[in-house]
């Protein structure tokens, strides 16, 4: 996960701080009536804050002097219970506004990463992302509440120098002289406390990440007994977690040491001059009370700590969030593919799924994993893809479907650049199977038929008898209608749904990444069979780490140090001693091949007979 070291700041005039501020300006917006309902609910309890000791100090000069006290009392009255009501309407408008923003922010950060697609976990790792989607953009999602409750809480200390000052002059210049340095400390608090907890969050993010990950692999920790070891290596960010903590809280003691000293100072500072102007007759008794109170209210910009402390929270949650967002989204053309009717179109032959790799490097972890890579994939084709670890075969498979883009070079799908195509364009043509597939859907049904509208029932039962699952899906209590969330499936079993939802869909090109690891030997066997043959009318493109799978294919594609070594079919590169190293194991005499009669018409690649097993 790269991003920003801990603990060091940009300036608040960096691109991401700017953005991070413009973020928190929009979320903020998000709450609409609400937020504004919460505005003016506050500003009339601050405008009450600051009458209120008025009203107190009138209500005293009436009751000494033999004044109208009834009236001095209905409007002290009057003014508690607008406070009253103002706080009532504050709670609410604060809790709606906050949801309506946090669900804002966090639709658009989801929307973001699935515009980005999996390229985002290049940078971000998935127990991070999780962490910046929900607590971090909770943090963010306050930010038009904090905002309102800063702004408004100053109104009560600058209201209160203004009313001192009307009092007397002097008084509200001894007044405004402790606000300024109070004002000075909490700048100063907001500053470094912002970038503290940026670094608290940095941390958790680590944490999250690495628990996020271990979970994921709990059987092979617990089988490897390495227990202890996962514990400190997910914990082992918990020291700088502490370390900011123990920052934090130091910034908290600071500033509420100094607002204790110099909050009783002003307050002294100002209720002396005050009693001076009543000895000299300038002040009534009245005055002096309302004086010492808004002494009070002027001081209380040091209670404002706590919303300041949230505001510190909101900016570095709204950092977070802005880092995810400023990641750049996978951008679609609005090209179509050639229509397959025309079967007298150079580009394709009359058949769909022709691939093209011209002059591809890509990079992964700083390091380039394929670099000059050239392949031509004949359309109508099975392919397997091998090479030892670390080749690029998977990186390969997501070349050709676009779930990530070359560093260099290009890659075509019957005659068309693949970032030229429409996302719907692409998305029809391309279809993938994985090793550990995503099931989506209520039902059964719904997890095959997911992604093509226009799957029929008949399709789906195709679909799952091709991939093998109908087998176990008719053993269900409800078939294909029994709930996905109560279907006890095996990994196995996933996969073979992951199959037949790959095989409902007309895609021109199928990819099959290790889709068939988990499957039973029988079970694998009539699977690969089904993607041998030439019935389907597809390309498939399968990364392959078996012998028995790679023999089945039409082509091999051999990888190895990020290059093409050899494009050709399995019985003739068998004869390769290093070839047959790849397979280990499996690195054993073959059976007898049979002639297969070809499929397709190949681009740069000879046709003819291809070996398959007999």
């Amino acid at each position: 996960m790269n991003s920003n070291p801990p603990g060091v700041s940009e300036g608040p005039h960096d691109p991401m701080s700017r953005h991070a501020d413009h973020l928190l300006v929009s979320t903020g917006r998000r709450g609409g009536l609400w937020i504004w309902s919460l505005a003016l609910a506050t500003l009339v309890g601050a405008g009450v804050d600051i009458l209120l000791p008025a009203a107190l100090g009138h209500a005293l000069d009436a009751l000494r002097g033999g004044g109208h006290i009834t009236g001095a009392l209905l409007a002290c009255v009057a003014l508690i219970v607008i406070t009253v009501a103002g706080k009532v309407i504050t709670d609410i408008a604060t809790g709606a506004s906050n949801a309506r923003c946090t669900a804002w922010l966090r639709m658009r950060l989801i929307q973001h990463l699935v515009a980005i697609g999996p390229a985002v976990t290049r940078r971000f790792e998935p127990g991070d992302l999780v962490t910046r989607v929900t607590r971090n953009a909770s943090e963010a999602g306050q930010a038009g509440v904090t905002a309102v409750m800063v702004g408004v809480g100053l109104i009560p200390p600058v209201g209160s120098i203004i009313a001192l000052a009307l009092i007397d002059p002097w008084v509200g210049l001894t007044a405004l002289a402790g606000l300024l340095a109070m004002a000075g400390l909490l700048r100063v608090f907001v500053r470094d406390n912002t970038e503290t907890i940026r670094g608290y969050l940095h941390s958790q993010g680590l944490i999250a990440a690495r628990l996020f990950d271990a979970l994921s692999g709990a059987r092979t920790i617990a089988a490897a007994g390495s227990i202890e070891r996962e514990r400190r290596r997910i914990l082992q960010p918990l020291p700088g977690l502490r370390e900011h903590g123990v920052r934090m809280w130091r910034n908290q003691v600071r500033i509420t040491g100094q607002a204790a000293v110099i909050g009783p100072l002003l307050q002294l500072s100002v209720v002396g001059v005050a009693g001076f102007g009543v000895v000299a007759g300038r002040l009534s008794v009245g005055e002096l009370y309302a004086a010492s109170r808004y002494a009070v209210m002027a001081a209380g910009i040091g209670s404002a700590v706590g919303f300041l402390n949230k505001l510190s929270r909101v900016r570095a949650g709204g950092r977070r969030a802005a880092e995810v967002l400023t990641e750049p989204v996978t951008q679609y053309g609005d090209a179509k593919l050639p229509d397959l009717s025309d079967r007298d179109s150079p580009d394709h032959g009359g058949a769909g799924g022709w691939l093209e790799f011209r002059g591809i490097r890509v990079s992964a972890a700083g390091e380039t994993v394929i670099d000059g890579l050239d392949l031509v994939i004949p359309a109508g084709a099975a392919v397997a893809v091998v090479g030892r670890s670390g080749t690029g075969k998977s990186l390969l498979a997501a070349l050709a479907g676009r779930l990530a883009d070359p560093e260099r070079g290009q890659v075509l799908l019957d005659g068309v650049a693949l970032p030229d195509l429409s996302r719907e364009e692409l998305r029809s043509a391309v279809g993938f199977a994985f090793e550990r597939p995503a099931l989506v859907g209520d039902t059964i049904e719904e997890v095959i038929s997911f992604g093509f509208p226009g799957c029929t029932e008949a399709k789906v039962r195709e679909a799952a008898a091709t991939a093998r699952a109908d087998t176990f899906v008719e053993r269900l209590p409800e078939g294909y209608q029994t709930e996905l969330a109560t279907a006890p499936l095996s990994g196995g079993e996933m996969q073979r749904l992951g199959l037949a939802r790959a095989f409902a869909h007309p895609y021109r090109v199928l990819i099959l990444d290790d889709a068939t690891s988990s499957l039973d030997t029988v079970t694998e066997r009539q699977v690969s069979a089904v993607l041998a043959s030439g019935a389907r009318g597809q390309t498939r493109l399968i990364i392959a780490h078996r012998a028995a799978t790679a023999a089945r294919t039409d082509l091999v594609a051999w990888l190895e140090r990020g290059t093409l070594r050899s494009l050709r079919p399995h019985s003739e590169l068998w004869r390769d001693p290093d070839y047959r190293a790849l397979f280990g194991a499996e690195a054993v005499p073959m059976g007898p091949f049979r002639p297969a009669e070809p499929r397709y018409e190949g681009h740069g690649v000879p046709t003819g007979s291809v070996g398959v097993p007999a």
